[in-house]
């Protein structure tokens, strides 16, 4: 690795599993010292574990992000302590997904999923922005979804909460940029660890893309680094694409 992140500090939600543990593992594999946020203290600390192992900086905070100010406060508060007094770069990743139709669903799951996904990145970014503007700077990373942008016939309350990001990675950007604050999101497409012999339902919306098969979680993971270093210091409020060509191209065979 080129240690691209050396020095700084990083906090990915989510971190226990899927992306959120390959960011948190890249990050930490660049040189990055990185909180590992997520509910269960087990996986946390399995995660933790591995980057140590690798010889790599990592804590675990365990948080359950339902959308209050509480959670989202004492989180960021607790991520700036074990690294060392501040967070430079934050990743919004943590979400859920419900199944089922707009019709199928009630009031609570609504309520509950833009709690979740909308409400609890928005308090943490409000929490942890003017600490790296105090610093001299830093950058925000939220997780958006290709299906934000192109319709599909179930997950409109998901889709909707990704939209939601991604407006206001634009509008943060606007906000927190001309005070040191880079902020751009990633839209991963249909993304999965592989199983050997697995054949997984996801992989039939790939099928007529460019890439013609799902990602893997570690190229979610290559553009966080990406967007995390300095690489990308002229980059702003941006919404980067990695989707196997999912939203763009369509390959129709001769």
């Amino acid at each position: 690795m080129s240690m691209r992140l050396d020095g700084k500090t990083a906090l990915v939600t989510g971190a226990t599993s899927n992306i959120g543990r390959a960011i948190a593992e890249a990050f930490a594999a660049e040189g990055a010292h990185v909180a590992v946020s997520g509910r269960s203290a087990e996986r946390g600390a399995e995660v933790v574990d591995g980057i140590r192992a690798r010889g790599g900086r990592a804590e675990f905070v365990q948080a359950d992000l339902d959308g209050g100010v509480t959670a989202s406060q004492a989180l960021a508060r607790e991520a700036a302590r074990v690294l060392g007094g501040r967070v430079d770069v934050l990743v919004n990743n943590a979400g859920i997904y419900p199944g089922g139709s707009t019709v199928a669903t009630d009031e609570k799951t609504f309520d509950r999923v833009y709690a979740v996904n909308v409400k609890a990145p928005f308090f943490l970014t409000a929490a942890i922005a003017p600490a790296m503007v105090e610093a001299g700077g830093g950058a925000i990373i939220n997780l958006g979804s290709w299906i934000a942008r192109l319709g599909v016939p179930a997950g409109a309350l998901y889709s909707s909460t990704k939209g939601a990001m991604e407006t206001l990675t634009r509008a943060w950007a606007a906000e927190f940029g001309p005070r040191g604050v880079r902020v751009n999101a990633i839209s991963p497409g249909v993304v999965q660890t592989p199983v050997p012999g697995e054949v997984v339902p996801g992989e039939i919306m790939m099928k007529g893309t460019p890439a013609n098969s799902m990602g893997t979680p570690d190229a979610i993971a290559n553009a966080a680094v990406y967007l995390a270093g300095e690489e990308s210091s002229f980059v702003h409020g941006i919404v980067l694409d990695v989707d196997g060509g999912r939203t763009t191209a369509a390959v129709i065979a001769a």
